[in-house]
């Protein structure tokens, strides 16, 4: 008995499923390519969510290259998806004022927008009002310019696009992660280019005026060497002043901290060492105070995993397997909230064999 205990204590906060996760259809449309939810944002009100997501025209390309199978000689477009029981079904939505401004390419074609042209923000806007919801969209993954949208009415109707700044780097590439701390006052994460114009480098920036005006508070961490990347962020608050962000990195995840509120930083490690090639993660703090991590592996088993943290992201669990009857690399970027009932729903794009379409998947599942 003496041993046993001796082996679970080293054992780092390992959590099992308690039932096995359940996987629904979120966009899965033939001949359609449904990808990278993370890029656009997810939100919750009760049970009723919104997930935000690019559909292209699916054509294979060979896995070993490391292509996207999407046709990049047709138009995408950005769509959402809506809930309103829990996850259990979808239904997809196209909101008039969520259109790009004319002459933005989308998947890397330019499409015919009659949307509305970048403009300042009037600012005021009230983040804690019912229904507010924010995405924010790039132009380019390597220098920008960027823009923002934001929703009073849970999506229905989006105000934008409004100019996002570059805070005097190369060009910003922003997707979607920000954190609500008061009524007019937001901090968000961003990806800048890196001195080169390469992807890239995470920096904080805040407002304190609803979104009129917004100042860079710091850089989360320094400019990565050669061919590695720090980006797209996902972060969660600690505390009133704690706030730790993870990034994707070429291979892996990194955690960083603040504890005087994005001033400055500091590393606290890798939640996970080896994403499969690459994968951005979602975090999300539960009201027990353990942190969960969602991510998409891209090496076989082509995969949906899971990583539980009990003290603040020091330390981390082994996999919790989501799902991993994926068919080739292309796929995750997830997004996880939490349900009533206690049950998480993380969304992401999938596959089930390398010849066959991308589509939006949601898994719900409890830890």
């Amino acid at each position: 008995m003496r041993i046993l205990r001796r082996s679970l204590l080293r054992v780092p906060a390992l959590t099992l499923l308690g039932a096995a996760p359940r996987h629904r259809d979120v966009f899965n449309v033939k001949g359609r390519f449904g990808g990278w939810p993370a890029n656009h944002g997810m939100w919750a009100w009760g049970d009723e969510f919104l997930v935000g997501f690019e559909a292209g025209h699916f054509r294979f390309n060979e896995a070993a290259s490391r292509e996207h199978s999407i046709d990049y000689s047709k138009p995408a477009e950005h769509l959402l998806a809506r809930s309103l029981d829990g996850g259990e079904t979808w239904k997809t939505e196209k909101p008039e004022g969520l259109k790009p401004p004319p002459g933005v390419k989308v998947a890397g074609v330019p499409v015919e927008s009659d949307g509305r042209p970048e403009m300042d923000s009037p600012g005021g806007f009230d983040f804690k009002g019912k229904g507010f919801a924010l995405t924010a969209r790039m132009t380019s993954i390597h220098v920008g310019p960027s823009r923002f949208y934001v929703t009073k009415d849970k999506g229905r109707n989006w105000q934008g696009p409004y100019k996002l700044p570059d805070f005097g780097t190369p060009g910003v590439a922003a997707r979607t992660d920000y954190l609500v701390d008061g009524a007019k006052e937001m901090t968000m994460f961003l990806t800048a280019g890196k001195s080169n114009k390469k992807e890239g480098r995470v920096l904080c920036v805040r407002t304190t005026d609803g979104a009129k005006t917004w100042k860079m508070v710091s850089w989360v961490c320094p400019e990565p060497e050669g061919n590695d990347f720090a980006i797209m962020p996902s972060s969660v608050r600690l505390g009133s002043k704690s706030i730790l962000t993870t990034i994707r990195h070429r291979k892996f995840i990194a955690a960083w901290r603040s504890d005087d509120n994005g001033a400055s930083w500091k590393m606290v490690g890798q939640p996970v060492d080896d994403t499969g090639g690459g994968n951005p993660p979602a975090i999300l703090k539960l009201p027990s105070g353990n942190l969960v991590l969602t991510y998409g592996f891209r090496n076989a088993p082509f995969s949906i995993r899971a990583r539980v943290s009990a003290d603040e992201g020091k330390t981390w669990s082994k996999d919790i397997m989501l799902r991993d009857d994926g068919g080739t690399w292309d796929l995750g970027y997830t997004r996880t909230l939490p349900r009533s009932d206690g049950n998480l729903v993380t969304v992401y794009y999938f596959n089930t064999s390398k010849d066959s379409e991308r589509f939006i998947g949601a898994t719900i599942w409890k830890p």
